[in-house]
């Protein structure tokens, strides 16, 4: 399976009756996706989808990740739209793997300027300003190669100090900064798509 960067905010409530009723179901199917003692594996799984869906493991989530691929290998967005039924709702996808390296540096260094790891569950307030943040940073990309900004100015003034530290880290990483993949429009799509979001948002980060 190639490279893959998701982003999933998720319905425990959906999750604690559809997923867990459909795990229930198909034990038989899902056990070949599980590591180790699989059968013990399923019964965590289930314990923490009744609990709070939130809770899963990230390679708790690949596992039935993988399980719903498998159902429907040829078509990507009925996965999507089955994940969303039994709660997992799986809204942004970046799959290119260069891109995902940027936008991985892009979170290193915010988490170095904030001082939290965000490494896998953001609430939504972190991920709003780590978003506005990689805007302020790829904006000042695209502007150096004269492409789209304009979110980017529009922001600015009400994140100064985020974008100082963008200003920052563009002066000290040129030329390597503008080498990096274009990926303005990831951070863009992403903070539209959850600037009104007031959940857990759960980055999975699959290779």
């Amino acid at each position: 399976m190639a490279e893959e960067l998701y982003f999933i905010k998720t319905n425990p409530v959906t999750a604690k009756i559809n997923l867990y009723n459909k795990l229930c179901r198909e034990e038989d199917s899902i056990l070949q996706y599980m590591d180790e003692d699989r059968k013990t594996s399923l019964e965590l799984i289930k314990k923490k989808v009744l609990e709070n869906v939130e809770s899963l493991s990230r390679e708790e989530l690949l596992s039935l990740f993988e399980w719903f691929n498998s159902k429907y290998p040829a078509n990507p967005e009925e996965v999507k739209t089955q994940l969303f039924v039994h709660g997992i709702d799986l809204f942004y996808e970046i799959p290119q793997s260069s891109n995902i390296q940027s936008f991985q540096q892009i979170l290193s260094d915010y988490e170095k300027y904030s001082k939290r790891n965000l490494n896998y569950i953001f609430d939504a307030e972190n991920f709003n300003r780590f978003l506005v943040y990689g805007i302020l940073f790829t904006g000042l990309i695209n502007k150096e190669k004269g492409k789209e900004h304009i979110l980017s100015d529009f922001l600015k003034s009400d994140y100064k100090d985020l974008f100082s530290y963008a200003e920052n880290q563009f002066k000290s990483k040129n030329p390597e900064t503008l080498s990096q993949e274009d990926i303005y429009n990831h951070f863009v799509d992403l903070y539209d798509s959850t600037k009104f979001y007031k959940g857990s948002i759960i980055k999975l980060h699959d290779f």
